[in-house]
């Protein structure tokens, strides 16, 4: 059976002749209207059966794949018998000094046009125009050259060889990969309880184009229960790739481990993770151009060459092998890297990649076929990180501070920014000063200005690069470019929000409710699998993730013995906000009597830092001999993993924690590094405008608004908190949960069916004498 490859001329061309230099530096994005409008102004001195933007296309069989191509020629001139292939450049280089000998990649499309109109019309002879256009001079150089059927065909030909490399090294890697698939077997001799039922629960939903939603407690095993039927799926279906979407680089180790262990039991698989540009970037500061950085320099004459070799060599394109070979060919391992995971079978990255609107992945997405599958790990966050890619801010205090730069260097054309500064202090003093916060009308006369601002920096940034104030100016064309971008998408979803610092104002367009968003995106794959162990209530997720009706939804229960773990509850004690200077001493000394029960590893939870500090120095200072550490905001990567390691160090450590932060989700503290944990407070969000916001809008959607604002996101942080103390079979702890409201009616009826063997306290001696018995049991467990 023939393969089928569809792809674009301009496809072809970039992947068989590119060469030259990454240069990311500051360039006009008025470039494409500019080659608009020159396109339109040659193509208005056409002749009457001169055609313009014509679409072609072709169906080759060669050598073994069916080639379909497409593209959309600038023009067709006929002049007697001949036909002119005419291929538009724009250009700021005098036109005298445009060499007679044509630039092979400024012909290439002509060439490949020709090839195709030729081939239509039965034509023994065609001919190509590059006509250059000086966007300045406003003044065009025609160079023509004539080809006959044989040397038109050669060059197209010759560019489906070079193609060819590249597709039948896919072909034959997805012939291995395919037969591994069909003899690989599921890695464990026994499923989980929830595991077979999960996998199942994937499979169909892949082979019926549905999204499933999947509360899957810890110990299930719920990344290898997503990622082996998704394996099995895209070779069944011949589907093109797994996207194993996660909110957090900590979250990634573990479907990196689960292929790994794939791998080892027989299973062929190219797979990729994605690094950030930043993370990956060779150098001490990221600058991708030729000047700055050597690896930018000539990367795209070398980095056919280099995908070829770790393709051939490798299976298992981590951060190591990216840089292994990236330092070999000396190649941008960032660009390198998306290039490698264009041939990848399983792309392991962050949401950003496939929701956010400024900087998701084109190249897979912009023209989907509908034959990926997302893979959507702790889907819960991605409520909160979809608002937070379709919101954008403004503030008046780097517009100031760029207005000011633009004045000292002279520019004199800034009544555009002056105007957007002053609309913005305007909206916002108007309506602070009568106490309202936020509109639900857009502010769309402020457009205008701000495209005319654009235009303003774009000649300041590339005229001025070693300006004083050019980083602060590239800033606010970013920042606005952005603003412009997400006021596309303003609808009734959003509301224009206000606020005032010290000197300056803010204006944002701030997204309420993303799941429309989320939805038009995963409606273009084959099937889209949302997982997370805390994805309840379920509805509330599937409304505000983009559900279909038809979509399905699985609740499993915990593959765990509910007695491993001992749930407490205090309701004596009130943690709201305004009563915690009053009870936070209480907080203290049950939280003291808690885990002098039993010598070990404990996590303190709280809702805040704030909260957080007052309890850590009054604790601190009762019990000066013990080991406590506390997080701080902020940490680094490294930071945070010498927090962790503390836990594999030491046997009796004190750690105080934020609900929400980096510890109380994504860490895997098996056996004794981790016996129990405290939350403090049902973890609800602290009151504030945008919450508030929100609230009024899901009351009036759903009749639900504090639940969706406050209550639902608050519990799912403690059920993340709480998940961290059972991590295996074998694990046993206790968690004691400290808050008036949790022995609430409505509060039971959110705890998952694994908690349903609480126990209420009634006072601390109370609590020493259930969890002297409960850790009794489990040393004798241990003794025999």
């Amino acid at each position: 059976m023939q393969k089928h490859i569809k792809l674009s001329v301009r496809n072809l061309i970039e992947t068989t002749l590119r060469s030259g230099d990454i240069d990311n530096r500051f360039m006009s994005t008025s470039r494409a209207l500019e080659g608009t409008l020159a396109h339109q102004k040659i193509q208005s001195n056409y002749k009457e059966k001169d055609l313009k933007e014509v679409a072609l296309s072709i169906s080759i069989d060669y050598k073994g794949f069916i080639f379909d191509i497409d593209g959309r020629a600038d023009g067709i001139i006929f002049e007697d018998d001949e036909k002119i292939i005419d291929e538009i450049k724009t250009t700021t280089r005098n036109l005298e000094n445009i060499e007679e000998e044509i630039n092979i990649l400024h012909s290439a499309q002509a060439l490949c046009y020709a090839f195709i109109y030729q081939r239509k019309e039965n034509l023994d002879k065609i001919s190509i125009n590059i006509t250059y256009f000086n966007i300045d001079t406003e003044t065009t150089k025609k160079i023509r050259r004539d080809y006959s059927k044989q040397e038109v065909e050669k060059f197209f030909y010759s560019l489906l060889d070079k193609y060819i490399i590249f597709a039948q090294m896919v072909e034959d890697w997805k012939k291995k990969r395919d037969v591994s698939i069909n003899e690989i077997e599921f890695p464990f001799n026994n499923y989980r309880r929830g595991q077979r039922e999960l996998a199942v629960g994937v499979y169909t939903a892949i082979k019926e184009e549905k999204r499933l939603f999947v509360k899957a407690p810890t110990g299930i095993g719920k990344t290898m229960s997503t990622i082996f039927p998704s394996l099995i799926a895209l070779e069944k279906f011949e589907l093109e790739k797994i996207f194993y979407l996660t909110a957090k680089t900590l979250t990634q180790e573990a479907p990196a481990n689960s292929v790994k262990m794939l791998m080892r039991n027989g299973l062929s698989l190219k797979t990729c993770i994605l690094t950030s540009k930043e993370k990956i970037c060779l150098n001490e500061e990221v600058k991708c151009n030729p000047i700055d950085c050597p690896y930018a320099k000539g990367h795209y004459d070398r980095v056919n060459e280099a995908i070829i070799d770790i393709f051939n060599n490798e299976d298992f394109f981590c951060y190591e092998k990216i840089i292994e070979y990236s330092k070999k060919y000396n190649v941008c391992p960032f660009e390198y890297q998306l290039d490698i995971s264009l041939y990848s079978d399983l792309i392991i990255c962050d949401y950003n990649y496939a929701f956010d609107p400024q900087v998701y992945l084109k190249r897979f997405f912009e023209f989907n076929n509908g034959q990926n599958i997302f893979l959507i790990d702790e889907a819960h966050n991605l409520i909160d990180r979809a608002r937070e890619m379709y919101s954008a801010s403004l503030n008046t205090g780097l517009l100031k501070e760029t207005l000011n730069v633009l004045k000292n260097n002279g520019t004199k054309k800034t009544k555009d920014l002056e105007k957007v500064i002053e609309k913005i202090e305007s909206k916002a003093n108007e309506a602070l000063s009568n106490e309202v916060f936020y509109q639900t009308e857009e502010v769309d006369d402020i457009y205008w200005p701000i495209s005319k601002t654009l235009a303003l920096l774009e000649k300041f940034l590339i005229e001025n690069k070693d300006t004083d104030g050019y980083d602060a100016c590239l800033d606010t064309y970013f920042t606005l470019n952005s603003f412009l971008k997400i006021s596309e998408f303003f609808g009734d979803n959003y509301v224009v929000k206000f606020g005032r610092g010290n000197n300056d104002y803010t204006l944002t367009l701030y997204c309420l409710d993303a799941s429309k968003f989320i939805k038009n995106i995963t409606s273009e794959n084959k099937a889209n699998i949302y997982f997370s162990a805390t994805l309840t209530p379920i509805n509330y997720f599937k409304d505000l993730l983009g559900s279909d009706k038809d979509d399905y939804h699985m609740i499993l229960k915990s593959p765990f013995q509910k007695e491993n773990l001992l749930i407490l509850v205090n309701n004596s004690i009130s943690t709201r906000y305004k009563d915690r200077l009053e009870t936070f001493t209480f907080v203290t000394d049950i939280i003291y009597d808690f885990i002098n029960a039993k010598k070990g590893n404990y996590i303190i939870f709280f809702p805040s830092y704030a909260y957080l500090n007052i309890v850590f120095e009054d604790f601190k200072s009762k019990n000066p001999y013990l080991l406590i550490k506390k997080e701080e905001p902020g940490l680094t990567k490294s930071e945070r993993e010498e927090f962790l390691n503390d836990f594999t160090l030491n046997d009796q450590m004190i750690s105080f924690c934020v609900l929400g932060g980096s510890f109380s989700e994504g860490i895997d503290l098996v056996g004794e590094k981790l016996i129990g944990a405290v939350i403090v407070g049902v973890g609800m969000p602290q009151i504030s405008l945008e919450r508030n916001i929100i609230k009024n809008y899901f009351e009036e959607l759903y009749n639900k608004g504090f639940d969706y604002a406050y209550t639902f996101p608050g519990m799912n942080k403690v059920m993340q908190a709480v998940g961290r103390v059972i991590r295996a079979e074998d694990d046993k702890g206790a968690v004691l949960l400290i808050d008036d409201r949790y022995l609430t009616n409505k509060y039971i009826s959110f705890m998952p069916d694994e908690w349903s063997n609480y126990k209420k306290i009634k006072n601390n001696n109370d609590m020493l004498s259930i969890l002297n018995k409960f850790w009794r049991s489990v040393d004798k467990e241990k003794s025999i």
